[in-house]
């Protein structure tokens, strides 16, 4: 009887220690685990600031758009999701390279669009109408992707980037760290880059190699928690 007292008393103590702790925790991240959400805030703002000329309003789908530095791709995000049109999260691209490839637009799957000299792909994320502390930015409206479609939002360890999934693949990438890859220690380059998934490119007509200002390269993703190598479209870009 004694040793069950004993033993009640010690689990007891080491619950009571372990709740401790993670009340410790969450006071020290001011309550909030999502590490990645949160410092992707972060780091997309110190973007929109290094380059805000390239930050401008999109009304045609209720948002906002960051611009390449070349004017050849955009990623756009909406700051009403009750009043965009098709897409909440998409990629808007010169769509010229690709036809100049063996695009076929007809055979482009229905998440893509072909329209005005443009390219798009792009995902519905959900119907939520945003209630906005102050006027409508697009670092506000960034962070509501973060805290309603969080799943959207994501961390490539490779390149030391955060990212925004457009669906079927297709990404928006921007640096932790413009000064430095945390992953390897060395210059960062690669400030912003649009990603592409290749396949339902090639599956309509596009010859991979053929595609002007876009490098067709491997590069290393996590697939189930494992470093797994993958084709993909990459345009980045260095903003300093």
């Amino acid at each position: 009887m004694k040793k069950k007292t004993k033993m009640i008393i010690v689990i007891s103590t080491t619950v009571i220690v372990i709740a401790a702790l993670l009340i410790v925790i969450l006071k020290t991240v001011g309550g909030n685990l999502d590490v990645v959400g949160k410092s992707s805030a972060i780091s997309f703002e110190k973007i929109i600031n290094q380059i805000p000329d390239k930050a401008t309003a999109d009304d045609m789908n209720a948002g906002w758009s960051l611009e390449a530095p070349d004017g050849s791709a955009k990623f756009i995000w909406s700051e009403d999701y009750s009043k965009s049109p098709l897409h909440d999260v998409m990629l808007e691209l010169d769509l010229k390279p690709f036809t100049n490839a063996g695009l076929d637009t007809s055979k482009l799957p229905e998440n893509y669009a072909a329209y005005e000299g443009k390219l798009m792909v792009g995902t519905k994320l959900g119907s939520n109408k945003f209630t906005y502390s102050g006027d409508p930015t697009p670092l506000k409206a960034y962070e509501q992707i973060v805290k309603n479609y969080r799943s959207s939002v994501g961390y490539h360890t490779a390149l030391d980037h955060y990212n925004v999934n457009v669906g079927d693949g297709n990404l928006f990438e921007w640096a932790k760290d413009m000064t430095t890859n945390g992953s390897t220690g060395e210059n960062q380059d690669k400030d912003i880059v649009y990603v592409l998934n290749p396949e339902p490119l090639i599956a309509a007509g596009v010859d991979p190699k053929k595609v002007e200002g876009w490098v067709y390269a491997q590069v290393t993703v996590d697939i189930n928690g494992k470093p797994t190598q993958v084709y993909k479209f990459l345009k980045p870009f260095n903003l300093k």
